[in-house]
């Protein structure tokens, strides 16, 4: 029987397949666990030498899409292609992938070089050969100095390299990776995400990434697929899915955003809320009754509000009156929450040396751009799926 750790570890046959080596395609993948759907109908092409990031919260399929394409499930419908070939029902062990996972899995009684050593010793490589690749592999991820240790002398991040080490040294063509940072310390893991980039980079090798952490992705990734409910939600670069969100969903996902939740008015231009009236560039909403408005807190302007208590003072269009309910230091950002009314507040965030002077319970005054302004229909399926409201006092 293949274990994970087997199938990590045994080198895949390697068939010539010219440009295409480290291709992946997933044409109509599904897979349901009993009654459960949890990958519906997927396709998703990988251009060889990509860094491409899963993103998503639990339950949404990344994890099994994964899994899929390293041979640990299988789907029930479609079919997976890596380097040009059909993989459907080929084992973990025949497939030109390597798999690294958030548990580690070394093996304890073994040294950091026998650790890397093992899948080219499955294959029965000669020793010659086995000692330069290791240590060729160990380079890669700066570790040779600790190859007679055991892992139970490493640190987490350095567990880590040599996992990566050891899912390198057979040289796949892809590299699958599981939410491989997510037991490290955040100082830790902001390290690790600029090393295997700079890694990937350097090898050349196609980098599927899951990931539940919106920060990872976006430092890394060349694409990311957002996933929802087993499907792929938006898939583009960095900077399309953080300033052109296909969806509300994504829009909350990636990033933070203030939504503002009305009647869409203006021919579909803009969105009335019960604290302020949101327009954008374009009628987006035309034909809709009901829509959501976002804008980032990065986007915001706040001041004291002068005209606070004056009889008649309204907000103009694309601002807000509220009461500053707090404030907190992020470094090289400022973050204000600010009240609007009972059941909205919003977050405002301002570069520190341009930060306005303000005291908790003041009253402030937003306002934003219209270009800086998202529109979308009301999505009631996202709030119930976890969707990202801004908070309310």
């Amino acid at each position: 029987m293949t274990t994970a750790i087997d199938a990590e570890m045994t080198p895949a046959t390697t068939p010539d397949h010219g440009d295409s080596r480290g291709a992946v395609v997933l044409e109509g993948i599904t897979k349901h666990y009993g009654d459960q759907l949890a990958v519906d109908d997927l396709s998703l092409t990988i251009e060889p030498g990509e860094f491409i990031s899963l993103l998503g919260p639990s339950g949404c399929g990344k994890t099994t899409t994964l899994r899929m394409i390293a041979g640990f499930e299988n789907p029930d419908g479609g079919d997976i292609r890596i380097s040009g070939r059909s993989v459907r029902g080929v084992p973990p062990y025949r497939r030109d992938v390597n798999t690294v996972f958030q548990a580690y899995a070394l093996f304890p009684h073994l040294s950091v070089a026998e650790n890397v050593a093992y899948g080219l010793q499955q294959r029965r490589t000669p020793k010659s050969e086995v000692r330069d690749r290791v240590a060729e592999a160990l380079d890669l991820v700066q570790m040779r100095r600790f190859g007679d240790r055991r892992p139970t002398q490493l640190s987490g991040g350095q567990q880590q390299r040599i996992a990566l080490a050891r899912a390198l040294v057979n040289r796949p063509a892809v590299l699958l990776l599981d939410e491989p940072l997510g037991a490290l310390d955040r100082q830790l893991r902001e390290e690790m995400q600029l090393e295997l980039k700079l890694l990937q980079s350097r090898l050349g090798i196609t980098f599927v990434f899951v990931t539940h952490d919106q920060g990872e992705a976006l430092s890394m990734s060349d694409r990311i697929a957002i996933m929802r409910s087993g499907r792929i939600e938006q898939l583009a670069d960095a900077d399309t899915v953080y300033a052109r969100p296909a969806s509300a969903y994504v829009a909350a996902f990636v990033g933070q955003q203030n939504f503002f939740r009305g009647q869409v008015v203006e021919g579909g231009a803009a969105v009335s809320s019960p604290h302020a009236l949101v327009r954008g560039t374009e009628p987006v909403l035309a034909g809709v009754p009901h829509g959501e408005a976002a804008v980032r807190p990065e986007y915001i302007s706040l001041e004291k509000d002068a005209g606070a208590g004056e009889a008649g003072s309204t907000s103009p269009v694309n601002s807000a009156r509220g009461e500053l309910i707090g404030l907190s230091h992020l470094g090289d950002t400022m973050q204000y929450l600010v009240r609007l009314g009972d059941d909205q507040s919003v977050i405002v965030r301002r570069p520190t040396p341009d930060a306005p002077t303000l005291r908790v319970g003041d009253p402030v005054v937003c306002t934003w751009a219209a270009h800086h302004v998202l529109l979308f229909p009301s999505d009631a399926a996202a709030e119930e799926g976890g969707y990202i409201a801004p908070p309310t006092a």
